[in-house]
């Protein structure tokens, strides 16, 4: 462990005892949640959550949503170098498919890229609240949940007439600008707006001089009407269209070759939802309809590849019994889930291998049934158990359970506590995917797991500093392993592993608020996250570093002034690299950014990224960038 590492936990158990005395920014009492299958407030569950509003947003300036997310206990985030390069985030020693990703309640994940949500695409633009809920949901969820959700809040009016812009250039020239309008009358709002992102990139392989670049045109549309004091309609809609220019191994020696590729992709979610409540609020219900599409194309010299499309509607009702003053609650969940998916792309010929014909089109059905009884037994006490059947077209049925209780100790101390079933079902890349080197496997099992977790969150000096700390445990069979390769043929597959794949750990966070003036947040993970060799010896799994930590130092210099100093540290890891596997070095990243208002209309910020322009990879071969200065500006018409 280095020294930034023993730093950092120096300071996550000292801060809280040397804080002055002073109230949080937000009330855990007022602070909703997607925990449940209704809204709970966050001392009332029992996972490990984590909240990143807008104010945090704005401060740190980020242009993609996936950097906020580093600094978050329990995650573990792999970029494939440059800007708008595949992305993933694995949450607890999970798979990246085992996290479940909500934009505005619709699940984005793409069912057309081994169910994953390609965080690569995803800007800071218009969001304004991310909910990071830590800890299998398939008991309310389904499938994609088995590590934990990622609630994704865009952003709605909330003036009666609105107008904002932003413009910002930088390193690797970089553009990025978007305007919004919104407009709020009554029981009626709503809001509209547009971003755009062009960088010229770097060279993200270890040879050659040709730059990958990004470029990203996000549209965002939110709009809500109460119609009475009992009915409330919502719409939402995103779309993000653009490319990402990247490398590949072209000869299939492990490295990245420079190589003139480009990916273009579109992707979109919609949702119309209506929430209806009683009189008296005993009765509430929610009914919702919902889409996400994916659309990516790849070209090699301009030359094109394979196109994969996924469309995934969903239907849901949601109906909760309250009573004993609204402190029980029953909820039933009736929901249809409908996925499609399609490949295009050459036929190739190889010989005495075969002829591979990866165009095809698949679909699969699921019809689900979950119930949910939450009930607060006393101020102190919390119970909620719930439970949710999945009647797959391509799989058996399967029931997955989860027990939470929450223990207020005193006015400080909160205990919690929670055990669940989890299930991932195989992806359609996965079961039928054709490349260039990989088949899939259609005879796949879905993945199972059984998890535990405790934890306890105590409060310091009359609320001014939390500590967080959570324990965490889960068993995972049927491992699916993309990795798998033909000695003969030398293209992989996929398959289940035997044995067990056990992930535990660790999650520590602090929230300290010195003064009036500075806050200092500092997280830390220990996972320990290995997989069977099929020999009967456990290994670490790939791409999860044992340990994780950051520090994030907030200073409101002056009233017009805020600054923003970041660290990130991630250990050594293994990575994936045939026929053995690699150890990649730990690195820290140091961020800084400053806010100046220069007057109540109008924010300067400046952004430096990778501030001491450290040389690192994420994944094996792939380069990542170095220092880059960005300077924008903010404007409300």
């Amino acid at each position: 462990m280095n020294k930034f590492l023993a730093l950092m936990l120096c300071i996550s158990f000292v801060m809280p005892n040397i804080a002055s005395a002073q109230q949080p920014d937000g009330d855990m009492e007022n602070i909703l949640v997607s925990a449940s299958l209704l809204p709970i407030t966050i001392n009332r569950s029992a996972n490990a959550i984590t909240i990143i509003d807008r104010n945090e947003i704005n401060n740190r300036a980020v242009v993609s949503a996936s950097d906020l997310l580093r600094d978050v206990a329990g995650l573990a985030v792999s970029r494939s170098g440059a800007q708008g390069s595949q992305t993933q985030i694995r949450m607890r020693g999970g798979e990246a498919n085992h996290l479940l990703v909500l934009v505005d309640g619709v699940e984005a994940n793409n069912p057309a890229q081994s169910d994953e949500f390609n965080w690569g695409t995803l800007v800071a633009a218009h969001i304004e609240r991310i909910e990071i809920i830590r800890g299998p949901q398939s008991s309310m969820l389904g499938s994609d949940a088995m590590a934990g959700v990622v609630n994704i809040i865009t952003r709605s009016a909330d003036q009666p007439l609105s107008a904002n812009a932003f413009f910002e250039t930088g390193g690797f020239n970089t553009q990025n600008n978007g305007i919004s309008i919104g407009f709020k009358d009554g029981g009626f709002d709503m809001r509209l707006g547009v971003s755009d992102l062009q960088t010229d990139g770097e060279n993200i392989s270890r040879s050659g001089s040709e730059k990958d670049g990004y470029e990203n045109t996000n549209l965002n549309l939110k709009s809500g009407w109460r119609a009475s004091d009992q009915l409330r309609l919502t719409f939402a809609a995103r779309q993000s269209d653009g490319m990402n220019e990247y490398d590949a191994d072209s000869d299939f020696d492990s490295l990245i070759d420079d190589q003139d590729n480009v990916s273009k992709f579109r992707s979109a979610t919609m949702q119309l939802k209506a929430d209806y409540s009683s009189f008296n609020g005993h009765w509430q219900h929610q009914l919702s309809m919902a889409q996400s599409t994916n659309k990516n194309a790849e070209f090699n010299q301009r030359t094109p590849g394979t196109v994969t499309d996924s469309n995934k509607d969903q239907y849901r009702l949601v109906s909760s019994l309250l009573w004993d003053e609204l402190n029980h609650r029953l909820s039933l969940l009736i929901e249809r889930e409908e996925e499609e998916f399609q490949q295009r792309g050459p036929i190739n010929d190889y010989g005495v291998f075969g002829i591979y014909d990866p165009n095809q089109s698949r679909s699969r059905d699921t019809d689900s049934l979950a119930l949910e009884y939450r009930a607060d037994i006393s101020e102190k006490l919390t119970l909620a158990v719930s439970t949710r059947h999945d009647d797959n077209s391509e799989f058996n049925s399967s029931d997955t359970s989860r027990v939470e209780a929450i223990y207020q100790i005193n006015d400080s101390v909160r205990l919690r506590s929670a055990y669940g079933t989890a299930i991932k079902n195989p992806t359609f890349t996965e079961r039928f995917g054709f490349y260039t080197n990989f088949i899939g496997n259609p005879s796949l099992e879905p993945e199972e797991s059984s998890n535990w977790e405790l934890g306890i969150d105590q409060l310091f000096n009359q609320g001014g500093s939390t500590l967080s700390v959570t324990f965490f445990n889960s068993e995972l069979e049927n491992e699916i392993d993309g990795n798998f390769m033909d000695p003969v043929t030398f293209r992989y597959t996929s398959k289940n592993r035997q044995g067990l794949s056990k992930r535990q750990g660790m999650e520590l966070t602090t929230v300290n608020k010195l003064n009036d003036a500075v806050s200092l947040n500092t997280s830390y993970t220990y996972t320990d996250s290995v997989e069977s060799d099929g020999a009967n010896r456990l290994v670490d799994e790939v791409r999860r570093a044992r340990h994780i930590g950051s520090l994030n130092l907030s200073w409101q210099a002056m009233d017009s002034l805020h600054i923003n100093a970041n660290a990130q540290y991630n250990g050594s890891q293994m990575d994936v690299v045939y026929p053995k596997n690699v150890k990649l070095a730990d690195y820290t990243v140091v961020n800084l950014s400053a806010n100046y208002r220069a007057t109540p209309n109008l924010d300067v910020y400046v952004r430096f990224d990778n501030l001491l322009d450290e040389s690192y990879e994420e994944v094996f071969s792939y380069q990542t960038l170095g220092f880059s200065a960005n300077v924008g500006v903010r404007y409300k018409l």
